[in-house]
């Protein structure tokens, strides 16, 4: 599996990531849910993450769970629901193309930063780094060039 600029992941990081980008969206779930408590996109993309890494669902199947929690982001109107909607949808689609895994998380400390303001960026951002195995932290948390 490719992550950025063409380096490749085996099939079990590939599947590490998607658990660990699930983990990062469930994190933040409950802003989307205080919002819109009768949309179950945003978990139903979280679950099919975790479906595929058991094999219980395809990649079409994944894929198809993110495009609804991204359609949950689009129909959200509070910041903090909108990103905690688009980390479920990354981690679904991580499924697809393991590099979705570091947007879930980034979407993931959006939504803390909505809630909660930047002073929680470094909080979130170590949750997430004590959760992923520290050999694809380099995946996880790609270093920003500078220009």
């Amino acid at each position: 599996m490719a992550v950025g600029k063409g380096k490749r992941v085996s099939e079990q990081d590939h599947k590490l990531l998607a658990l660990w980008a699930a983990d990062c969206a469930e994190h933040v779930l409950a802003y989307f849910q205080e919002k819109h408590p009768q949309d179950d996109r945003p978990r139903n993309a979280i679950e099919a993450a975790r479906a595929w890494v058991r094999g219980e669902i395809t990649v079409t199947g994944a894929r198809t769970a993110a495009m609804a929690a991204h359609a949950a982001a689009r129909g959200a109107d509070d910041a903090a629901a909108c990103a905690a909607a688009r980390s479920a949808g990354h981690a679904a689609a991580t499924a697809h193309v393991a590099d979705h895994a570091p947007h879930a998380a980034a979407y993931a400390v959006k939504a803390v930063n909505a809630a909660h303001g930047t002073a929680f960026t470094a909080k979130e951002r170590e949750w997430q780094r004590r959760r992923i195995p520290e050999h694809l932290r380099p995946l996880a948390f790609p270093a920003v060039r500078s220009k």
